[in-house]
């Protein structure tokens, strides 16, 4: 993933990705949504671990979507629907939403009003402001579809003078929910 082209914002954390994806517990066939894509990322990192995946990736950025598309023609990523444009609009003309991942706040709670309406088995929602979080548990409360939120720090070895000393990246907060309600 290190091979990735960047935007501002992203790309997602590999750590973040991983908790992320599991608590997706995403199925072959599940037609998945990437909301605020940015890069890319999650969804290359969903495809390689779940067969025949149907992915949605969303961006409102074109220079997100470009990017994106670049990231996935290089990881030879195919079977991706790249779509430009207000996530919440996009999910709601959409046929099925078995999965979504979240990593973007704008016009969070349309976004989650949207996923609800389409019965998204799981919604996985990355935030990184403490504000954003409240929001998006209240909201999920309000549906009936909210699970946990966990709250991740992540901190990578960096050399301090031939030593190795730990570099806290910024915290994360993922937050789970969805009409499935096993953990």
């Amino acid at each position: 993933m290190s091979d990735l082209l960047r935007v501002s914002g992203g790309p997602t954390k590999p750590e973040i990705i991983a908790i992320a994806l599991s608590k997706l517990k995403l199925r072959s066939y599940d037609r998945f949504f990437d909301v605020g894509c940015g890069t890319g990322a999650v969804s290359i990192e969903a495809s390689s671990l779940v067969d025949s995946l149907h992915i949605t990736a969303i961006d409102a950025r074109k220079e997100a979507i470009e990017v994106a598309k670049k990231n996935f023609e290089a990881f030879n990523i195919p079977n991706v629907n790249l779509v430009f444009g207000e996530s919440s609009d996009v999910i709601a003309q959409a046929e099925k939403v078995d999965c979504a991942f979240v990593g973007g706040s704008k016009n969070i709670l349309e976004v989650l009003d949207a996923l609800a309406a389409k019965k998204a088995r799981r919604i996985v929602v990355d935030a990184v402001r403490i504000e954003t979080v409240v929001k998006i548990i209240h909201r999920m409360q309000e549906l009936g579809i909210f699970h946990e939120v966990i709250h991740v720090m992540v901190s990578r070895g960096v050399d301090l003078v031939g030593e190795t000393m730990f570099k806290p990246e910024n915290p994360v907060y993922i937050i789970v929910g969805g009409t499935d309600k096993t953990n």
